[in-house]
């Protein structure tokens, strides 16, 4: 076991090295951002080439990686070269948001997903079952952008239930969840659904109806907890595909999370704090799956001997 963790491990860290490097040099294509500082002046030449000085840009791009993964190891994601605050500090101050959403996002896919893989597992071939895989279907079709704006001209222009954008209250987590939770609750409830059927015709599932237990009781407390397995490491799985989706959606919302941050330093060219948004981004990622990894090897012993997930 010690040796599988460390294996993922090691693994991890090769996918945030590779991140960063992707991250760090494809950044570096959209210009330079002394222009866009004095994108309303004339500076002189002698006044961009010291800003560019101060903020370590006239160095070589090598040179400017290996001090950034310097900086990296001691969790230093250096100073915005807008504000000249700590990126760590802003990166840390937005995150909470981030994960509320997430989590919401996760909680609204629950929600529809489970009762929806229930129903069309138990009314297999039925109505129930036929109109529970159109709405998987239609739930992975639907863009999460697309369905925010949707959702935004519904319920907050026309019907003015909840609010558009912001956050000050639970009322505005509502339909950012909704926008997030959608695709993933048409993915999960399929993947109920068939779980659900593969126990349903295990034996144990006759052997309880034989006792003379009510049917629901074999459903929810028999089946249902043994397809739970899989589903919980899916949904720790695609927790951290979650987190990515939320930078369209914060957009859409004026959500102030990390996603939101990351679109603002784009448009100006704030190197640290994009590096430092989609780091911190890509470690809980790999983090949430180098434990899924870790609680499926102790459920399962044979993904220790096969290597563990991919």
């Amino acid at each position: 076991m010690l040796q599988f963790i460390i294996r993922r491990l090691l693994h991890s860290v090769l996918v945030l090295l590779a991140i960063s490097v992707i991250i760090f040099f494809s950044i570096r294509l959209t210009g330079d951002p002394v222009t866009v500082m004095f994108a309303a002046g004339e500076p002189s030449p002698e006044a961009i080439e010291s800003v560019r000085e101060n903020l370590g840009l006239d160095e070589p791009l090598p040179v400017q990686y290996l001090v950034f993964l310097k900086n990296l190891a001691t969790f230093d994601l250096g100073e915005s070269f807008r504000t000249g605050l700590p990126v760590t500090d802003m990166v840390v101050d937005k995150m909470g948001a981030t994960l509320l959403l997430a989590f919401g996002g996760v909680f609204v896919a629950m929600l529809i997903a489970f009762p929806v893989g229930i129903l069309s597992a138990v009314k297999r071939g039925t109505a129930v079952d036929f109109f529970g895989r159109i709405f998987s279907l239609i739930g992975i079709s639907f863009p999460n952008f697309w369905l925010g704006i949707m959702l935004i001209l519904i319920f907050s222009v026309n019907l003015q239930w909840l609010p558009a954008s912001g956050y000050d209250g639970i009322e505005y987590l509502i339909l950012p969840s909704i926008a997030l939770g959608m695709i993933l609750s048409g993915i999960l409830a399929r993947l109920v659904r068939s779980s659900m059927l593969e126990n349903l015709s295990q034996q144990y599932v006759s052997t309880a109806r034989s006792k003379g237990l009510k049917e629901w009781v074999v459903i929810m407390r028999h089946t249902f907890r043994n397809a739970l397995i899989p589903t919980i490491t899916f949904l720790g799985i695609q927790f951290g595909s979650l987190l990515g989706g939320t930078v369209i959606i914060e957009q859409v919302f004026s959500w102030p999370g990390v996603g939101r941050m990351i679109i603002d330093a784009i448009n100006q060219r704030d190197y640290p704090v994009i590096q430092g948004g989609v780091i911190m981004l890509a470690m809980i990622m790999v983090l949430v799956n180098l434990l899924v990894d870790i609680s499926y090897s102790l459920i399962d012993p044979r993904i220790k001997a096969g290597g563990g997930n991919s």
